[in-house]
């Protein structure tokens, strides 16, 4: 692909791209893991690793009055996980035993599983593919998904879950019943209900977040960045927020934190782009002006001008 034709050398034709450009190509083209070290590694953390699912980035999404918002970052916020498919980091409970549960005595059971939720529907309608991939992405193996799928109409798959305690680990155990529904067209539905100690479960996993990224110019004052965020903020309903950006005084940085903000540094997402050492803005740099210079791609590579 870098040999067709609508691909140019970038020094031989436009100038090189402003670093507002480049954060908002790198976050459009950016794989799950460098979404989620977005989500983990901000200041301050978003959320754990291990509480992340699928993540995607949405770009340059349009508001009212011809603005737009940098990015929304969605991901699924997994709320608890299978007890027979540990996270990865693993409960206090899963560490002892596999699963957790398997030498207790009906009485203490009992104790984990003593409130109960209303039958609640997972899926309603769905072909027997679809069911299983719900049911595999939740970490039932394939036995596991064909029993729950060949239940008798009044019968119920029993399996223990992990929720998230306090600290966020997957530690607080909980039962779960899983039956099917079958129609006639070949469709089914799943409904489960849960079992618990004290603290309903929140889903059946997972539960879909957004959270606004915003790409701060290095002209931007904190009284505009701010009013820029909190707008953006308002209009999309989004209370999650990370700001990008160069860098920023200590100072700043708390008062950003202090108002629901987390902040990451743009050179963790600047993608390398084409260079010239000879007519490149870096003068810092000592290949700055070296016309034969064997350097071919560069994270600094800059023209006069064409910084935002």
């Amino acid at each position: 692909m870098p040999n067709h034709p609508l691909f140019y050398p970038v020094s031989e034709h436009l100038p090189a791209t402003p670093l507002h450009d480049q954060i908002q190509i790198a976050l459009a083209i950016a794989d799950p893991q460098v979404l989620k070290s977005l989500l983990t590694n901000c200041l301050p953390a978003i959320a754990q690793p291990h509480e992340i699912g699928e993540v995607s980035a949405e770009i340059g999404i349009p508001l009212q009055d011809q603005q737009t918002v940098d990015a929304v970052v969605h991901f699924e916020a997994v709320k608890c996980v299978l007890a027979d498919s540990p996270p990865a980091t693993p409960s206090r409970e899963a560490e002892s035993c596999h699963s957790p549960y398997r030498h207790q005595t009906k009485t203490s059971q009992g104790k984990h599983s003593k409130c109960e939720s209303e039958t609640l529907t997972l899926a309603h309608n769905v072909s027997l593919a679809e069911a299983i991939a719900l049911l595999t992405k939740v970490g039932f193996g394939p036995q596991q998904a064909q029993e729950i799928l060949h239940l008798s109409y009044e019968a119920s798959h029993k399996s223990w879950w992990y929720a998230l305690d306090a600290t966020g680990q997957f530690s607080i155990p909980f039962l779960r019943y899983i039956r099917t529904l079958r129609y006639p067209d070949g469709t089914v539905s799943l409904q489960y209900k849960d079992y618990f100690s004290e603290t309903k479960p929140v889903g059946f996993q997972s539960l879909p977040q957004k959270v606004l990224v915003i790409v701060r110019e290095d002209s931007q004052s904190f009284s505009q960045t701010l009013r820029q965020i909190n707008a953006d903020r308002t209009a999309l309903g989004i209370t999650q927020a990370i700001l990008i950006c160069n860098t920023i005084a200590e100072l700043e940085a708390q008062a950003f934190i202090t108002q629901g903000i987390s902040l990451y540094p743009a050179t963790e997402l600047i993608l390398p782009t084409q260079a010239n050492c000879g007519i490149c803005a870096t003068h810092t740099c000592p290949m700055n002006g070296t016309v034969d210079s064997a350097i071919a791609v560069c994270y600094r590579f800059c023209l006069e001008g064409s910084y935002v």
